[in-house]
């Protein structure tokens, strides 16, 4: 007997899951559809993300190509097609080329606006750092110390990869702004640092303001400034062959 309601136990077992089968198919092919679709809506989307950074990268070169055989003016609408693209790392770049060509022709307020837009975008704090800084280094001029110490202040950090730069234009901001001691003070600082980003240029620039400080003259005080506005165009990343460029510039 033992035996029969084992049987008739295992029969009822399986109709039930013949049932639940039937019952759960539609929610499995659905599933599944689900998921292939997703698959295939993922692989189209890195495709065609792919394909705006290709184009990107090919008009961007153009454009740089344009600026050193014909000069940066002519090149000017060629870094705004790029920037009018959706591949945000050459859009950000395409801007601030674009914004050092009207800082070239003394549109300031125009480059201020499109190295803000550049660092709006950008991708890694290596691009939109690098926009944040010209941003600040373009109102060097005209902007009241406050102002440039909002700007340059989060880009002093030790995180930072542009810190030491933005270290040296708080300093000429001071010293600017008539803060000869605390300017002195920050000179020191740049002209004995350890920091592997110190290059020996910003610390014979120190050298040199401390000097202009000490000496009480003044005469040679925008020059100074002007001076510590020697930027890298861009990070070395940023100038590799479009080939390997893409992944940082997405």
């Amino acid at each position: 007997m033992v035996d029969v309601f084992d049987e008739v136990e295992e029969q009822l077992r399986a109709e039930r899951y013949r049932t639940l089968a039937k019952k759960s198919l539609p929610w499995v092919a659905a599933v599944t559809a689900a998921a292939v679709i997703g698959v295939g809506g993922y692989w189209g989307w890195t495709s065609y993300q792919t394909g705006l950074t290709d184009k990107a990268s090919q008009a961007y070169q153009a454009a740089l190509q344009t600026a050193q055989t014909q000069g940066p003016a002519k090149a000017f609408s060629g870094f705004k097609a790029v920037a009018d693209t959706n591949a945000k790392g050459y859009k950000s770049l395409a801007l601030m080329q674009m914004g050092a060509i009207r800082l070239e022709e003394k549109k300031t307020q125009e480059a201020v606006g499109y190295f803000d837009e550049a660092a709006k975008v950008a991708p890694s704090p290596m691009i939109g750092d690098l926009a944040r800084l010209k941003s600040a280094f373009a109102l060097m001029d005209t902007a009241s110390y406050k102002d440039i110490e909002t700007r340059l202040t989060p880009l002093a950090g030790e995180k930072s990869p542009y810190r030491v730069y933005a270290k040296e234009a708080l300093a000429f901001a001071k010293l600017q702004a008539g803060d000869l001691a605390g300017a002195r003070s920050e000179f020191v600082i740049l002209a004995n640092s350890l920091d592997a980003n110190t290059s020996e240029a910003i610390r014979q620039r120190a050298q040199a303001a401390m000097q202009l400080i000490d000496s009480g003259s003044a005469k040679d005080l925008a020059a100074a400034v002007k001076a510590a506005a020697t930027l890298p165009s861009a990070p070395p990343m940023m100038q590799m062959p479009p080939a390997v460029a893409p992944n940082a510039a997405q």
